[in-house]
């Protein structure tokens, strides 16, 4: 991407879209396309078409999403998979009515079957039923995949679909009850701090394993892959299965390649937080899926890698809790 080149960055103020939007800034990316919410409503079709007509953005990073933890997923069923199917429809076909040269859209680990084989490949896309708690979502990640998928073989499109593992850092969201866990957890363990509790209890069993991304390295790797030559990055873009036979969906693994334990995580929390009291654990709690851990081979050949440890990770985010509290009081 040349550095005057138009990029937007649809969900700027959120996890990714903001880390994204930092790390091109960095790079001297100097025009930037960026709407708040308010400014501009991703499932309405005819403002996206009219943004698209008036902006002509030559990349999108499209990382514009409703997302939430476990209670969020099972609560709003019916919001999850009716917005992002409405935000990501939208942002996709405008982007191809307006020669948009490159698209990257972002999705999540849970696209894979919830007993998928360890560590999960691209390839495992569509093998099996997805975990229940979250599978709205998914589905509709699902469906962005193929229409990106759909759009290069039928339009000629370079449309790619990044997978991230699961993701905390700057900006994340701490709500007490529709977070993902690191943030969930940064934010019980704190307020437990304050109150000298005894005690944190910690859903479910602590026994599923979960691998954890940094926000700010996967906005690298967001950035790194948008910028490969024409041929490493065509070479992404799958295969059309009618011709070839073969299921090469236009899929990119984002990850670190290892994971931990919930329990772990919780202990490393409870370091990182400073809480001296015990953690116990509600059994009566859903688990959700036993081990979602990324294959990152393909990300691998095209010599990227994360280069925040947990412990670094979560000592910056527990930080950027820190100062989230100060702005909200």
């Amino acid at each position: 991407m040349d550095r005057n080149a138009r990029i937007y960055v649809a969900g700027h103020r959120g996890l990714v879209g903001s880390a994204i939007v930092r790390n091109l800034q960095r790079a001297g990316y100097g025009n930037l396309i960026q709407r708040t919410h308010a400014e501009l409503d991703l499932t309405d079709e005819r403002a996206v078409r009219q943004f698209f007509e008036q902006e002509k953005p030559e990349y999108v990073f499209l990382a514009a999403a409703k997302v939430g933890g476990i209670v969020a997923n099972n609560s709003f069923p019916a919001e999850f998979i009716r917005d992002n199917l409405a935000i990501q429809t939208n942002v996709i076909h405008a982007a191809y009515l307006n020669q948009v040269e490159r698209l990257l859209f972002l999705g999540s680990s849970c696209i894979y079957p919830k007993l998928a084989p360890q560590p999960m490949k691209e390839k495992d896309l569509l093998t099996g039923p997805l975990e229940p708690t979250n599978r709205p979502y998914a589905l509709a990640k699902i469906a962005g995949i193929e229409m990106c998928w759909s759009y290069n073989r039928q339009y000629g499109t370079k449309y790619l679909a990044a997978m991230p593992t699961n993701l905390y850092g700057p900006g994340d969201n701490y709500h007490p009850t529709n977070s993902h866990v690191i943030p969930a957890l940064l934010r019980k363990f704190h307020e437990a701090k304050l109150a000298g509790a005894q005690e944190v209890t910690v859903w479910g069993t602590g026994t599923p394993r979960r691998e954890f991304l940094y926000s700010d390295d996967m906005a690298d790797a967001c950035v790194f892959l948008m910028n490969l030559p024409d041929d490493k990055y065509q070479a992404l873009l799958g295969s059309d299965e009618s011709k070839t036979g073969r299921f090469e969906p236009p899929l990119v693994n984002i990850g670190v390649g290892e994971d931990v334990t919930i329990a772990e995580l919780a202990e490393l929390v409870r370091q990182t937080v400073g809480f001296e009291g015990r953690i116990v654990y509600d059994t009566s709690k859903p688990d959700g899926t036993p081990r979602k851990l990324m294959d990152v081979g393909v990300l691998d050949s095209t010599g990227w890698k994360a280069g925040t440890s947990l412990m670094e990770g979560l000592s910056r985010a527990y930080s950027d809790s820190l100062e989230f509290g100060r702005r909200r009081n």
